[in-house]
């Protein structure tokens, strides 16, 4: 009898703990959207930055799913050839240890060391500037980890008896990694992207010190990598969405500043939520898909 109460009791601690948390998020959606949500207007989707009222938020979204891209690019290969590594390759010694206890204290430092970084690294010392492509290298140092150890543990989650039929057809390991491991361990490894793209979108303190807090005139019909007005530009300064935000905060100079404040941070909730949201549906449909389960 006494095991029963307790169990109930603890049954009702997390179900009442777990409403809370989902009542405490609707709340906070909630107040985004009544707050920034009727500034959602084409209008302020697509303008540009004003000093005066009724400026947008154009650039400032294309630029923040222009650094996602590129970022993506290079944290993927670089991410999934060292969990292929670790996993697969990497004998158990001291020295792997060191390299996953390294690995584990990057991925916990915070965004702003990392951005400090990027600006004595990147901005200086190899003599970027404040752009898109030293923004891009700073936030793959922020994400390498966590694309490594989403890669690791997807492909130690496969099955050992996949790996030995492989091998036992005459198969070699890299043939095996290439048709077997990487294609089961593909819903997984998907669904950390996915997540960490949310993560990238949203992130604003290692930007500030690497891409910059201001975003050129952009010329649409120049795709040139090295231009300063070229959207696809590698060298120009881009102003993100979550940048953005901060910055009319603290300097208060445009007279809608809340407005555009409040209209930015519902728009970059929703994105951060619709990565999550995709990453969870989308990460069971391509499980099933590949392993043909309901």
């Amino acid at each position: 009898m006494n095991a029963r109460i307790t169990d109930r009791i603890a049954t009702a601690v997390i179900w009442t703990l777990s409403c809370g948390i989902v009542a405490l998020l609707a709340a906070f959606l909630l107040y985004l959207m009544v707050t920034g949500g009727r500034y959602l207007t084409p209008h302020f989707l697509t303008a540009a930055p004003q000093l005066v009222a009724g400026g947008g938020v154009g650039p400032q979204i294309f630029n923040s799913f222009y650094l996602l891209v590129l970022t993506m690019l290079i944290t993927i290969p670089l991410g999934v050839g060292a969990g292929i590594y670790l996993s697969e390759f990497a004998p158990p010694n001291r020295l792997t240890d060191v390299i996953r206890m390294a690995t584990e204290t990057l991925a916990s430092l915070p965004s702003i060391i990392v951005g400090l970084f990027g600006l004595l690294l990147f901005v200086q010392r190899f003599h970027l500037g404040f752009s898109v492509l030293a923004g891009a290298l700073a936030l793959t140092v922020f994400n390498f980890p966590v694309i490594e150890r989403v890669a690791e543990a997807s492909l130690r989650a496969v099955p050992n008896g996949l790996r030995e039929g492989s091998l036992a057809l005459g198969t070699t390991r890299w043939q095996t990694i290439r048709t077997v491991l990487l294609p089961s361990a593909l819903p997984g490894l998907v669904t950390g992207f996915i997540l960490t793209a949310g993560r990238i979108f949203g992130e604003a303190a290692a930007l500030l010190f690497t891409s910059g807090q201001s975003s050129a005139t952009l010329n649409w019909h120049d795709i040139s990598l090295w231009s300063d007005t070229s959207p696809l530009g590698l060298r120009r300064p881009a102003e993100t969405l979550a940048v953005h935000i901060w910055k009319v905060n603290s300097e208060g100079l445009v007279p809608d500043y809340r407005h555009i404040a409040d209209g930015a941070a519902a728009l970059l909730v929703l994105c951060v939520l619709a990565f999550n949201i995709i990453a969870r549906f989308f990460g069971r449909w391509l499980h099933r898909r590949l392993t043909a389960t309901r």
